[in-house]
């Protein structure tokens, strides 16, 4: 088994523990850092969440797997050229006014960072005005991403996704990202009713969904 198929073995399997080690032999035996994080890390995070997809593992065996990937790249960053761990850009993702759950929004972070994008957590209870003010902070995003689970948070995502959207529409040169939306309560009706680009069922379908609207 070759050292990068090692590495995926690993991630699969989100061995925390081996991560570090493993990719510091592999970078120490001259293997390109960016051949670990493609062909290594990401390409083994898609097999995770094809496998999520299918329910042949859960949520937690997906999370290990994610924070195994995260532990690996911060071994690579000092060796990959600027921007080769963000080869999709810049994904910015909060859970809306009033909502303070975050498990299934870090998890969708987790898998969106996995699969090659930058990503900005604003956290949770995220008011409508911090996101525009991290949108226009940071003109290069290219997902949106809002998280809700209450019900009751519904309305806070609507009015969020409607200021969001108008800003894209205005003459503020911010038109380069996608609105994407997700969480328990939310349904594809609602969604589009809201004007989001796009809505998953799950933190795998995100990632998968994300890369597509950014390429």
């Amino acid at each position: 088994m070759s050292k990068i198929d090692e590495i995926a073995q690993v991630i699969e399997t989100g061995k925390l523990k081996i991560i570090e080690p493993l990719v510091t032999e592999a970078l120490g035996e001259g293997l390109d850092p960016l051949e670990i994080l493609n062909e290594g890390m990401i390409k083994a995070m898609g097999i995770v969440g094809e496998k999520f997809q299918k329910s042949e593992i859960f949520v937690p065996e997906m999370l290990v797997a994610a924070k195994t990937m995260k532990k690996g790249v911060e071994i690579l960053k000092p060796k990959l050229a600027a921007g080769a761990t963000t080869s999709f850009g810049k994904c910015i993702i909060g859970t809306v006014h009033g909502d303070l759950h975050d498990i299934g929004k870090n998890l969708v972070s987790l898998m969106i960072e996995s699969a090659g994008f930058a990503v900005l957590d604003l956290g949770v209870d995220v008011t409508t005005d911090a996101f525009i003010a991290a949108i226009k902070s940071n003109p290069d995003t290219k997902i949106v991403a809002l998280s809700a689970l209450l019900t009751t948070t519904m309305p806070a995502m609507k009015d969020t996704a409607a200021a969001i959207l108008d800003l894209r529409s205005a003459a503020s040169g911010l038109s380069g990202f996608k609105l994407v939306v997700g969480g328990a309560p939310i349904t594809e009706e609602f969604a589009r009713q809201i004007g989001a680009d796009g809505y998953t069922t799950d933190a795998a379908s995100a990632a998968v969904l994300a890369k597509k609207l950014a390429g």
